[in-house]
């Protein structure tokens, strides 16, 4: 599949699994993508709706991924989302009902409209503070940086008064802040 997605050929596809499965490990995931079974996880999206209704939305996704990407279950089939269903506590009945039905559809539909909204075609993709995004798994330092943009844009640094050209802790137009002389001193 990934081979005809990507117009590669199978040893290049296997090649990319094999590297994001080794980037998993470093992290200590464990990664089985030869067993995964891929499919449509339209209902895997409405279970999590699901679970959030019970505050096991966390839990759920995890499981999910799990289910996908170790184990090798099929996410699109009702009997193995029922059981997961059932390991996160949700009454078998009540999962069964939920797939049986249209219930959390329309939630579902709703997050791919904003999806696209934001511009994501494919996973994973992480928006932080609705305003930034950073798309495909990525090193540590690309989230560092997306994290810090984020906060410094959420978090301006306003200066209430500037210190006199006087203070000791200051030179050449530049002013450190000490524990003794803290920003409350600076903020009058």
């Amino acid at each position: 599949m990934l081979a005809q997605k990507k117009d590669i050929n199978h040893a290049q596809a296997a090649a990319m699994n094999q590297q994001v499965t080794e980037l998993a490990a470093a992290e200590g995931l464990d990664y089985q993508l030869d067993r995964a079974k891929p499919g449509n996880t339209f209902d895997a999206h409405r279970l999590i709706h699901l679970a959030a209704a019970h505050n096991l939305q966390a839990q759920a996704k995890e499981r999910l991924l799990r289910a996908y990407f170790t184990e090798g279950l099929p996410i699109s089939d009702h009997d193995t989302l029922a059981t997961i269903g059932s390991q996160l506590g949700l009454a078998c009945d009540e999962v069964r009902a939920m797939l049986a039905s249209d219930v959390y559809a329309d939630n579902v539909r709703a997050d791919e409209q904003r999806a696209a909204a934001f511009g994501i075609r494919g996973v994973p993709f992480f928006v932080i503070d609705e305003h930034y995004g950073v798309s495909g798994a990525q090193a540590p330092g690309v989230f560092l940086n997306a994290l810090e943009q984020a906060w410094a844009a959420a978090h301006p640094l306003t200066l209430l008064s500037a210190p006199s050209q006087d203070d000791a802790n200051c030179d050449d137009g530049s002013c450190a802040v000490t524990p003794a002389r803290g920003i409350a001193e600076y903020s009058k």
